[in-house]
């Protein structure tokens, strides 16, 4: 199974700031317009899904192995601290990626100002030039405007 199709904490999240599904945003983040910032949240929610799964497979083994129905014999103080050391390891990774994505997303700017697009104007340089002198007028020109 493929990192883009496992669920991770943050899938929520991403759908709110990039305005669709994780599926299309995978699909927008192949294409040759997406934007770094996209590429980078989905590589990070990418990574964030695996140590999420991680988490859970060892939550689960611990479970099995302590069920009440399970036989004491069966136990393992050095399978257990084992799995104690894999579980840290996978919950520091998974805070890891957390923080990373968050960070990311913090820094974008609210879905509003990023939808609006961007209008570019040429600068007027009528702003800058001092006004145009008077054309000079001939005696002639003058008298014949005067009512």
């Amino acid at each position: 199974m493929s990192s883009r199709t496992k669920p991770s904490s943050a899938d929520g999240r991403l759908s709110d700031v990039f305005g669709a599904p994780v599926d299309d945003l995978y699909d927008t983040a192949a294409g040759p317009q997406a934007s770094a910032a996209l590429t980078r949240a989905l590589e990070l929610r990418s990574f964030l899904a695996l140590a999420e799964e991680q988490v859970a497979r060892v939550r689960d083994r611990v479970h099995h192995a302590m069920h009440p129905e399970r036989d004491m014999n069966e136990l393992s103080a050095g399978d257990l601290r084992m799995d104690a050391q894999w579980l840290e390891a996978a919950l520091e990774a998974r805070d890891g990626y957390r923080g990373a994505l968050d960070g990311l997303l913090h820094t974008m700017p609210p879905p509003r100002e990023r939808a609006r697009p961007v209008r570019l104007t040429q600068p007027t340089l009528t702003a800058t030039l001092p006004p145009a002198a008077p054309a000079p007028q001939s005696a002639g020109a003058a008298r014949a405007r005067r009512p």
